[in-house]
């Protein structure tokens, strides 16, 4: 079982995508009230090598060795990629041993303003930053960050950022009823999103269990409506993960591609069986037997039942 790596996992905007962590669950600079990994643990803005990168290396290896190419190769997981002082190492690596590949870096974009992460992630070929709020006390109250995040110094790091990089900017903006979606809220991110000039604008909503209680996610329709009311020509609503005219790059290890994938976030079956490529009648087999075993625990939510790993509540 990988440390380090999870999936492929299906995503909504990459295909099938390899994960690779780079920070222990959940050392992250904001602890967003919809974050589907849970309560940030270390709220922080201090780079650090804080998992053994000659670990991350190494199970790369291992997978390029035995698996087929994901879609993208996508430092994500459990926290805040950037925060890594190691991970242009990474980047690198991965750029060198799968130069066929693509890279992408999802990040909540507090730490574009450092010149040094800035040219670390020259090597990829997406980054994906996100922006939920264009005004301080929402977004304190959506993104709860760090006392050391301020607002403003977070979009200059965005502006900076997509003036020096050469690759495709998609910039996610998640949109929940009651905090970021008045008149007014979504006047002052249009105004942003036109200053950072990103390659792609993808609205975002809640889709699996966040951090804190009595949220509830945009429909489609209102979605549709914001995106339309922007007049902007790069705006797209995303929708629910696709799934894939290939099995390629999926995972054979179906009980430990369970394990990894929960490890990271809950999942309902469906998912999972999008992750393996398999049925959702095995999985549910499978999820059975490691229920059964306390290794998994399940909670009925709006869209179904999600699966985490015991004790990750």
């Amino acid at each position: 079982m990988y440390q380090h790596l999870f999936g492929p996992v299906p995503s909504r905007r990459l295909g099938m995508s390899l994960g690779v962590d780079l920070v222990p669950h959940k050392v992250c600079t904001f602890n967003c009230v919809y974050c589907e990994c849970g309560q940030t643990t270390r709220l922080t803005v201090a780079r650090d090598a804080y998992v053994a990168v000659d670990e991350v290396l190494g199970e790369l290896e291992h997978y390029l060795a035995h698996n087929p190419r994901p879609d993208f190769f996508t430092l994500s997981g459990a926290g805040e990629p950037t925060l890594n002082s190691r991970m242009g190492e990474v980047l690198a690596f991965l750029r060198q041993r799968a130069p066929d590949g693509r890279i992408a870096v999802i990040t909540n974009g507090s730490l574009l303003g450092d010149p040094q992460v800035r040219a670390e992630l020259a090597e990829a070929d997406v980054v994906m930053p996100s922006l939920d709020a264009a005004s301080e006390a929402t977004f304190r109250r959506m993104d709860r960050p760090s006392p050391r995040v301020r607002l403003p110094s977070l979009l200059a790091g965005l502006e900076a950022f997509r003036a020096a990089f050469h690759g495709e900017v998609w910039l996610e903006v998640v949109i929940l009823p009651g905090y970021n979606d008045s008149a007014e809220e979504l006047r002052l991110l249009r105004d942003a999103l036109v200053r950072i000039r990103p390659d792609r604008i993808q609205l975002n909503t809640l889709d699996r269990p966040g951090t804190a209680s009595g949220l509830q996610p945009a429909s489609r329709e209102q979605l549709a409506r914001i995106a339309a009311g922007w007049g902007l020509d790069n705006v797209s609503v995303i929708a629910s993960a696709p799934s894939s005219a290939s099995a390629e790059g999926y995972r054979t290890d179906a009980g430990v591609a369970i394990l990894e994938t929960l490890a990271r976030r809950p999942c309902t079956a469906e998912d999972l069986a999008r992750v393996l490529g398999s049925s959702v009648e095995a999985v549910v087999q499978q999820l059975a037997a490691l229920e059964a075993e306390g290794r998994i625990t399940s909670t009925a939510q709006a869209r179904g039942v999600f699966y985490r790993l015991a004790g990750a509540e």
